[in-house]
């Protein structure tokens, strides 16, 4: 339910002003006598005091987006908050749930070469680096962004361009760069650097965007190299997320439903044939049906179910994790949210949902104050890049996706993830700090 400021008519059937609000009271809405529209009355029908009762649906919608609501600040803090939240209980987790394979590095390095702590502080330093961009970024404003758009997006397609001639392969996929000591994903600088270029493409394209042609060109070509590049290294878990956000890029900003449908078809066909002419991918789509679990290739998901299940309730206690033990490979990464709940049981994951939850509806309200299409469509992108991803990542954890290698955004071991999804929440902030009095109504 999302206001297309750029010319679609895909807008809310019923946004409510402050001053309806005020003249009818808190839940209901005026409205004419619904007599003669074929339907009996019941809970939605007038009631004797004149007011019409607001259905479910819309009065969860209203509150989603705060309509109505005078403008007070929350979000910006609501955001900072859920995010420091994720980040600190990341980077318990990942003391944890590396602290097996950070004693097993230690005790078999030279004197000195290795500590127990190696990744903790590792992303102790990427957790503070992502901090200070994010707040400098929350200092930037729109017209800051539009500029870097391009200058963005270049600099994504060369980063992807030497990843395939001086690319670090690790466990398949050639997506990282080394300089000296340090490993960074280029892939996840470009997640957003992607947001804000198709922001500042679509919104200078106005009401154009609802024909096929204006919406198509140059995004679909532009997220296409950068998507064929990060396609070429065969991290097909990034390419998914690069393809929601293209996507979610096209819909704020009004594209029609068909165009966005026949891009969506277009694009799981071609991740389907990925999968299909991969060995790899193919053994894991096996494994998840579990159609094939020879030579251990169901062991990973099934220690995960096995850390969830064993969680019970309220887990096992902070540190006390039986399958980090080198049940799950790398637990401090992909697999990470499988730890929480074996260490924190189904409260300790519903936590971490909510705060996600949180966040979204948070982003959500900028979003919606705001009426210039540059700012919505970057928040959009954001925000269907980070739940999203999440979204992704806990599915793949509790069986209902294969295993990709898409990381839980703030708290799975990584520094350039963590980085640039730290700095992808400065801009949301950046747009939080100033937003409308009052949200536009809806005609």
């Amino acid at each position: 339910m999302v206001t297309t400021p750029t010319g679609s008519k895909r807008k809310p059937a019923l946004r409510r002003s402050p001053a309806d609000i005020a003249g009818t009271g808190k839940g209901a809405v005026t409205g004419p006598d619904t007599a003669g529209n074929g339907r009996s009355p019941g809970k939605d029908s007038t009631s004797g005091t004149g007011t019409k009762r607001v259905p479910r649906r819309e009065r969860f919608l209203v509150f989603l987006e705060g309509s109505g609501r005078s403008a007070t600040g929350s979000s910006y803090y609501t955001i900072l908050g859920a995010t420091l939240a994720l980040t600190a209980i990341g980077l318990m987790m990942v003391l944890s749930a590396s602290s097996v394979e950070s004693i097993a590095a230690a005790a078999g390095s030279d004197a000195g070469a290795a500590t127990t702590f190696d990744l903790f502080l590792k992303q102790s330093m990427f957790a503070a680096a992502g901090v200070v961009a994010m707040l400098g970024l929350s200092r930037l404003g729109p017209r800051q962004y539009r500029w870097f758009a391009w200058p963005l997006y270049f600099v994504g397609v060369i980063l992807l361009g030497l990843v395939l001639v001086i690319g670090k392969e690790v466990n398949g996929n050639k997506n990282w760069i080394e300089i000296g000591p340090v490993t960074g994903q280029p892939s996840e600088a470009v997640k957003l650097a992607m947001a804000i270029w198709f922001a500042a493409v679509l919104s200078r394209k106005g009401a154009l965007v609802t024909e096929w042609k204006h919406a198509l060109i140059p995004v679909v070509p532009g997220g296409g190299l950068l998507i064929i590049l990060v396609m070429a290294g065969s991290d097909l878990g990034t390419v998914i997320i690069m393809g929601m956000i293209m996507l979610a890029a096209l819909f704020f900003a009004g594209s029609p439903m068909r165009f966005l449908g026949a891009l969506f078809a277009v694009a799981s066909a071609g991740a389907l044939l990925m999968s299909v002419v991969s060995s790899n991918r193919s053994n894991r789509i096996s494994a998840w049906l579990k159609l094939d679990c020879s030579t251990g290739l169901c062991d990973q998901s099934n220690a995960g179910m096995y850390a969830l299940a064993s969680g019970g309730w309220l887990g096992v206690g902070i540190g006390q994790s039986r399958q980090k033990w080198n049940w799950i490979p790398e637990a401090h990464n992909d697999f990470i949210f499988a730890i929480i709940g074996e260490e924190f049981g189904l409260v300790g994951t519903l936590v971490v949902v909510s705060l996600f939850a949180v966040l979204a509806v948070a982003t959500v309200r900028v979003t919606m104050r705001h009426t210039d299409p540059f700012i919505r469509i970057v928040c959009g992108s954001i925000l269907v890049w980070i739940v999203g991803q999440a979204f992704v990542n806990i599915a793949m954890v509790t069986g209902l996706l294969p295993v990709i290698g898409v990381p839980l955004p703030f708290i799975s071991y990584g520094g350039s993830s963590l980085t640039f999804t730290l700095a992808a929440v400065g801009v949301l902030l950046s747009f939080a700090r100033k937003i409308p009095e009052s949200e536009p109504t809806a005609p």
